[in-house]
């Protein structure tokens, strides 16, 4: 099977460091770049826990980019009251000295997709963050785009309420900005005619919950990734409890990961979309299910449905241990197993 070559960008983050360890384990995937923006916490502090990731799973050969350092047009607000003062959890792991990020991510994205454009390779994006730096793409180099194969967003929302307002997902209120500009992009250049973004929306991926007990499966099938599991999502748990009154935490970037590697992970629908930029509504994914606005294009496929078990089990064995038992994660996730 050939991999599917991709740019991974994202603001890691508690979830979006626990979507690099599936990625860089998933053989579908040739990740050529790792690109960070500002978002969960600023961009400095997500490349270097990129490269602590990276690190942890011996694959330094991956190159990270530094990105935007803020929003198009809004003040900055990072989501360290969510992800920890480091971003981790404040796990306080050390950073990586051996390597240092590369500068420039909205460069690397051009050069990377006018080298596919020139040779007809196929370069996807999985976007876990705010999307600052596609946008900045877009405004500085939109003919690169014409070697962009697809663009899956971890954000927004279509029936579930937000995670930072009452109807907005944080990447897209973070820059609601810039995700206007990415979905009008969708709907208005040439170079992406055709093509529609896929989104990794709240509504699948608030189905995506990791437990004290799967934590503990974990640990018991592989000490050392277990462990270090359980340190960077302790803060993140008590967090969902505190806001959400859940025992577990919500993991929102991985369900990406897996749906770009495997799409009969999740189902929906094509639709347009239009994001908000002003008043109590900021950042909000407005989908016109029932085709309102008939003369729009439908630039995205906005996702509803998914299998949140084959998920768990495709975390385990590529990232825990790959003899880990169907059976068990069906059974600590309070499902039937046939």
């Amino acid at each position: 099977m050939n991999a599917k070559k991709v740019i991974i960008d994202c603001d890691p983050g508690i979830d979006d460091s626990l979507a690099l360890m599936l990625a860089v384990n998933l053989s579908e995937l040739d990740i050529v770049g790792i690109t960070v923006v500002c978002g969960n916490v600023p961009a400095c502090k997500g490349a270097e826990n990129a490269l602590k990731v990276l690190e942890w799973m011996e694959r330094m050969d991956i190159p990270v980019y530094l990105g935007e350092e803020s929003p198009l047009v809004r003040d900055y607000v990072d989501a360290m009251d969510t992800h920890g003062r480091d971003g981790l959890g404040e796990s306080n792991y050390l950073p990586v000295t051996t390597v240092q990020p590369k500068q420039d991510a909205v460069r690397f994205m051009a050069k990377t997709f006018l080298q596919a454009k020139e040779t007809g390779e196929k370069i996807s994006v999985i976007a876990l963050g705010p999307m600052t730096n596609l946008a900045r793409l877009i405004e500085r180099d939109p003919d690169s785009l014409e070697g962009l194969d697809e663009l899956v967003s971890m954000g927004g929302s279509y029936k579930s309420h937000g995670n930072c307002s009452p109807v907005a997902e944080y990447n897209y209120w973070c820059d609601p900005h810039a995700a206007k500009e990415v979905y009008e992009a969708f709907e208005h250049l040439p170079q992406l005619a055709g093509k529609q973004i896929h989104m990794i929306g709240l509504d699948v991926t608030r189905k995506i919950v990791l437990t004290p007990n799967l934590i503990e499966y974990m640990c018991r099938l592989n000490p050392q990734m277990g462990e270090r599991i359980r340190k960077i999502t302790r803060f993140y748990l008590d967090f969902h409890w505190n806001q959400e009154g859940i025992i577990g935490c919500v993991i929102n970037d991985p369900l990406a990961v897996a749906y770009f590697a495997d799409r009969s992970l999740c189902s929906g629908f094509s639709a347009y979309t239009a994001i908000e930029t002003q008043g109590i509504s900021m950042g909000q994914s407005v989908v016109d299910r029932f085709e309102f606005w008939r003369e729009k294009r439908k630039n995205s496929y906005i996702l509803t449905k998914t299998d949140a078990l084959r998920f768990m089990i495709l975390f385990f064995k590529r990232v825990i241990h790959p003899d880990a038992e169907e059976s068990m994660i069906a059974e600590l996730m309070g499902r039937k197993w046939i």
